[in-house]
């Protein structure tokens, strides 16, 4: 996805050539990154174009805003309970 910031859209041979990896596992990776939505492919003869799909990015910057609230709220709960057990093993 970093790869794909920022520069609109990208052959798949260009994508992969910096891992280690095979061709095919890239495709994979790409796939689920397809199912996801957060990718469009295009393909003209054999050679396929991915890019970002902003729709889908929108989404995912959605679900992750509600989680990071959700994480806040549970953080600041364990941080209540640790202040108050440490109050409760000072008065021992």
């Amino acid at each position: 996805m970093e790869r794909l910031s920022g520069h609109g859209e990208r052959r798949v041979t260009a994508l992969a050539k910096p891992f280690r990896i095979s061709l095919p596992a890239i495709s994979r990776h790409l796939h689920v990154l397809e199912r996801a939505r957060l990718i469009q492919r295009r393909r003209q003869g054999r050679i396929h174009f991915i890019r970002t799909h902003t729709a889908g990015i929108r989404e995912a910057q959605k679900w992750l805003m509600r989680c990071a609230l959700e994480w806040d709220s549970r953080f600041d709960a364990i941080d209540k309970l640790l202040a108050e057990d440490e109050r409760k093993e000072k008065k021992r």
